[in-house]
């Protein structure tokens, strides 16, 4: 029995009780009821998400332990509720047709606690920082998932999925995700969420991204970027179409778009290490992104890499267990609901110095230690006050990190340097004429 600062005693709270006020801090209410009038229907939105979060944060290597030990803390949850089903195939049933309309209702509110729990860390100066990327996602070699994701790496690779997410740089939240084939791209990925990106965001991404219609639907949106640029990619100089133009501004005009306006950008160089580094802005005044801040940002850009190692390592998702497509989709949809949600648990409860610290490791293990007690009193502390000690350790590293001779290690060259190069008279006229016409309508 604890007691409560006016000395009258309370009831303690035991393990599950705790883990779902933890999670239900963030679910919302509205929209993703736990009872519904039709007193038949057992797996009811709320119930679907809290089981298949679970069965995410589980250390289960199969989908059917996964699924028992989710049901089992589901109903320790909701002791007074009548019990959902014990069928996996009922559960994944309700859970495909239902996914949909629930992560309509999750992820803005998701979005809306991600910003009160990163507080002052929501912006880096003026901006809100975020970067893209992109990974694949194994599959089980079924004839199911080789009709769906085909096999698009290596030779002899296996079904895979392509996950493209935006990250929140400074907390390393996920804001946004797409997933596709394994041989969809990544660029049309991020068309498909500058729609929800932030009106005053900075995107970070590489070499990757660098498309002029994807450049210019960012650009034309008003979303800024900061894009590292490679070999494959031939800008122009002083070809008259910006009113002001320094030794910085080139223009994207490849020609197949000439009869488009050209693209005036901002060309930064940089060295990393002994390397040259090209970087592409719309960002054309240094007064509001300087060289050096543009390289600390891009340097930043790992923790996105950071977010893909959380969800395959730390998480066991490099590879889905389903061996249905359908049911491989809805899988990875929630193993980053619960990633996000993870993340945000820790993310809302660190001190504010260590808001970009958070390390999702000891957050899951915290997580799966109140999963796993069914009885007798928790930490003093409870389960905040382990979520709030899921930081990173303030180590010095003497060595590095990677290792000596791994055999799988890739290899891959770097992006190289853009071609760089005068545009002719016959491009400034063309330029000259577009811009004319432009002012006139």
């Amino acid at each position: 029995m604890t007691h409560q600062r006016n000395g009258k005693p309370t009831k303690a709270r035991g393990y599950q009780s705790q883990l779902l006020e933890a999670m239900g801090s963030y679910l919302p209410y509205r929209g993703l009821p736990l009872m519904t009038e039709d007193k038949r229907v057992r797996w009811t939105d709320r119930l679907l998400a809290i089981v298949a979060i679970l069965m995410v944060w589980s250390a289960a290597a199969q989908p059917g332990d996964a699924f028992a030990t989710a049901r089992e803390v589901a109903v320790s949850m909701y002791r007074s509720r009548r019990r959902p089903g014990r069928s996996l195939g009922s559960f994944l049933e309700r859970l495909c047709a239902c996914t949909s309309r629930v992560l309509g209702v999750l992820i803005p509110a998701l979005r809306s606690a991600g910003i009160r729990a990163a507080g002052p860390a929501w912006r880096w100066g003026r901006w809100v920082v975020m970067a893209v990327d992109g990974t694949r996602i194994d599959c089980p070699r079924t004839v199911s998932n080789e009709r769906a994701f085909g096999c698009a790496g290596r030779k002899k690779t296996c079904p895979q999925q392509l996950l493209t997410t935006v990250f929140h740089i400074p907390t390393g939240l996920i804001w946004a995700w797409r997933r596709g084939r394994g041989d969809a791209a990544e660029r049309n990925h991020l068309r498909e969420m500058i729609a929800s990106l932030p009106s005053n965001v900075l995107l970070l991404a590489d070499a990757g991204f660098t498309g002029f219609d994807l450049l210019g639907s960012l650009m034309t949106d008003g979303r800024a970027f900061l894009i590292r640029v490679g070999a494959n990619v031939t800008l122009l100089q002083e070809l008259g179409y910006a009113v002001v133009e320094d030794g910085g501004t080139v223009y994207l005009w490849p020609h197949s778009k000439r009869n488009e306006p050209p693209l005036v950008l901002r060309l930064i160089r940089l060295r990393d290490g002994d390397k040259p580094c090209c970087l592409l802005t719309s960002i054309l005044n240094p007064a509001m992104l300087s060289d050096a801040e543009a390289k600390v940002l891009y340097r930043m850009r790992w923790k996105a890499e950071v977010g893909f190692r959380s969800l395959k390592q730390t998480m066991h998702r490099r590879k889905m267990l389903s061996t249905v497509w359908r049911n491989a989709q809805v899988e990875l949809d929630w193993a980053m609901v619960g990633l996000w949600l993870l993340g945000l648990m820790a993310v809302g409860q660190v001190p504010r110095r260590d808001k970009g610290r958070v390390s999702v490791a000891a957050a899951l293990r915290s997580v799966r230690q109140w999963m796993r007690r069914r009885s007798g009193r928790p930490p003093a502390k409870g389960l905040r006050g382990a979520l709030r000690a899921s930081v990173v350790d303030r180590y010095k590293r003497t060595r590095p990190k990677k290792a000596r001779d791994y055999p799988q290690k890739k290899r891959e060259k770097p992006p190289g340097t853009p071609k760089v190069r005068m545009a002719t008279e016959t491009e400034v006229r063309k330029a000259k004429g577009l811009r004319h016409a432009n002012r006139a309508a």
